[in-house]
């Protein structure tokens, strides 16, 4: 399997296709190796900026994601019920959407990082786990449209403003 350097990592884009766009030509210009979408896409016609990614996408369902059929058909194989576990060169990579439980998964030894969305605010940890949460992609409740890239050969998060 081919080591995985970056992660493009984005949550909470509420249908925003305009910051959809600019995320995706944004992991495509950084040709990331993977891309997490931590819930809260909404609608099956979000596929449409997401389909031109050139690096394999892996999504969870967020608390607004009622089209769970639609969203099953068009991202069959990459939509997942949370929380979701990848394994991510040999770390093993916890991705949610509403941390409601973020407090306790911190103390498991089990997991080195956990991804999470639905505050809508930007949240980086370092330690083990490492917390990442990209803030807003959508832009509808602060305004401010952020994705994350996870640079895993440094274990750095870099926020980045679309």
């Amino acid at each position: 399997m081919k080591k995985i350097s970056t992660v493009g990592i984005l949550s909470d884009s509420h249908d925003n296709m305009v910051a959809l766009k600019k995320a995706v030509d944004l992991f495509n210009e950084r040709e990331t190796d993977l891309v997490i979408h931590a819930g809260d896409l909404v609608a099956p016609f979000t596929a449409q900026e997401l389909k031109r990614l050139t690096s394999p996408l892996i999504i969870t369902f967020g608390n607004n994601d009622g089209e769970v059929f639609g969203l099953s058909k068009v991202f069959e194989g990459q939509i997942h019920q949370p929380p979701h576990e990848v394994i991510v060169n040999d770390k093993r990579v916890l991705i949610l959407h509403d941390p409601v439980h973020l407090e306790s998964l911190k103390k498991s030894d089990s997991v080195d990082v956990i991804i999470y969305g639905h505050l809508h605010r930007i949240d980086i940890q370092h330690g083990r786990p490492m917390i990442i949460s990209p803030g807003e992609c959508g832009g509808w409740l602060t305004g401010k449209y952020t994705v994350a890239i996870w640079d895993t050969e440094k274990n750095d998060v870099e926020i980045v403003t679309l």
